[in-house]
């Protein structure tokens, strides 16, 4: 390399800021850059990590209890047996990420993006992910418990055997997903899209199912006990009279 192009590269480095220089055994801090790092089990809760970049890295059984990590980018990282209890992840980005088994509670995932992210047996009660983007993702065994997933869409997401009990799913798009074996009790699923959604042994035992669309849907052994379907569209495209109550009436 000429000492000119090295001059050039040396000061293009000067003039990045700190955090864009980040390696893994930087101090936790905002917009700080940890790619591929190695850190599990590591104790970073109530840390202040907004804007960072912390891809491909190994968080396995890391405490992030109470951590700020909006915006931050988690894309590809393993967060499996993590505890992020009521961590602010708030417009993060897990694409990809692995979360097998990790606490969420009360975590904030407003906007985040969680699209192919794998959150089998994830702990998520009284979590909020209002408009999150889970498209594909793994929640096989999960726990949803009073999670606030408003608005967010779900097409395609394996939730078989999860429990959405109380959850609010209001206009969420659950097409195409995958609800075997789920509990949905006492849901509010109003406007919500089921369209082609696998239901089967699913229990939606007195959930809110107004003007929500079941289109294709297969429901074969689901339970609908005292649901409410007020103007629900039906798998087979009809309008569920007003005052439908277990069954769809026409």
């Amino acid at each position: 390399m000429s000492f000119a192009l090295r001059l050039i590269c040396a000061l293009l480095l000067a003039s990045l800021p700190l955090a864009a220089v980040a390696e893994c055994t930087d101090a936790p801090a905002r917009g700080v850059i940890w790619v591929g790092c190695k850190m599990p089990g590591v104790d970073l809760s109530g840390a202040d990590l907004r804007g960072a970049v912390i891809r491909e890295s190994d968080l396995s059984g890391a405490r992030l209890d109470g951590a700020r990590l909006s915006g931050a980018d988690l894309k590809f990282s393993d967060l499996s047996g993590a505890s992020l209890r009521r961590a602010r992840l708030d417009g993060a980005r897990l694409g990809a990420a692995r979360l097998v088994g990790a606490d969420l509670y009360q975590a904030d995932l407003s906007r985040a993006v969680l699209d192919v992210a794998d959150l089998s047996r994830a702990n998520l009660d009284h979590a909020r992910l209002p408009k999150a983007r889970l498209y594909k993702t793994k929640l096989v065994g999960a726990s949803l418990q009073h999670a606030d997933l408003s608005g967010a869409r779900l097409a395609k997401a394996d939730l078989t055997d999860a429990n959405l009990s109380h959850a609010r799913l209001t206009e969420v798009d659950l097409s195409d997903s995958v609800l075997e074996y789920a509990l949905l009790i006492e849901a509010d699923l109003r406007k919500a899209r089921l369209d082609r959604a696998q239901l089967t042994g699913a229990d939606l035992g007195r959930s809110r199912l107004q003007q929500a669309s079941l289109v294709d849907a297969n429901i074969d052994s689901a339970r609908f006990d005292r649901a409410r379907l007020d103007s629900a569209l039906w798998t087979d495209r009809s309008r569920c009279a007003s005052g439908s109550l277990g069954r769809c009436q026409h």
